[in-house]
């Protein structure tokens, strides 16, 4: 760890093994539209899952921390799972890259931290995941392809979320989601989410069947008028 780099702060969730900020740094962050703002990038040491899962602070979070630092109460969240197709190479199939780009700009204007967790394909990989789009063009819903792959048909964990926070003295937390299930298992884990806050609904040709299916089968609030 850098010297000086902050350690676990009293905000941890009580009961997890406790994870410790490696270190921090500011990075410029740009999109393809022009939107522009700095970000502190914080990595973790400690990690139940051994992974580089990586926290933003945006806004008046892109400071660096100290005392008094992260005592603003609730905290703006956002988890948001990898998507490297959707992410980086603008994928219509879903609306991943979308939501990233929104909730930067959100969380850039109120402050607070984006947590970039590698959980690609939710949370089954990036080769399983496109083996699962074989599948989907070939009839199956997004969850029913995962689950003839052999896996869950969400395999995600947020332990790692909750240790993440911890680290950074954050344990109540407005959280930026369509998901239920992120808010269930955080507050499984300590972390107390105050309020949920929907994104918006990007919704296109390529990505409407996938959405739907996500509404219906995984509950996530979209105020959708399309069947899956």
């Amino acid at each position: 760890m850098i010297p000086g780099a902050p350690g676990r702060a009293p905000g941890a969730a009580p009961g997890l093994p406790p994870a410790r900020i490696r270190t921090h740094v500011l990075v410029p962050v740009t999109f393809a539209d022009g939107f522009a703002t700095t970000a502190r990038v914080f990595t973790f040491e400690g990690l139940v899952d051994g992974r580089e899962h990586l926290a933003l602070g945006l806004g008046d979070r892109s400071a660096a921390p100290g005392p008094g630092a992260c005592d603003r109460d609730p905290t703006p969240t956002r988890l948001h799972s990898e998507c490297l197709t959707g992410d980086v190479f603008g994928s219509g199939r879903c609306d991943c890259g979308a939501q990233l780009r929104e909730s930067v700009e959100r969380l850039d204007a109120s402050g607070g931290f984006l947590l970039y967790l590698r959980q690609e394909g939710r949370g089954i990989g990036l080769y399983p995941k496109l083996d699962a789009y074989v599948l989907q063009d070939a009839g199956l819903d997004t969850y029913e392809a995962n689950v003839a792959l052999g896996y869950g048909e969400d395999e995600r964990d947020y332990t790692v979320a909750a240790q993440m926070l911890g680290a950074l003295g954050v344990s109540r937390i407005a959280l930026l989601s369509n998901n239920p299930d992120k808010a269930e298992q955080l507050r499984a884990l300590g972390v107390t989410v105050a309020r949920r806050v929907p994104t918006a609904l990007h919704l296109s040709d390529a990505n409407a069947h996938y959405l739907a299916t996500k509404a219906v089968r995984g509950a996530h609030t979209l105020d959708l008028h399309v069947q899956p």
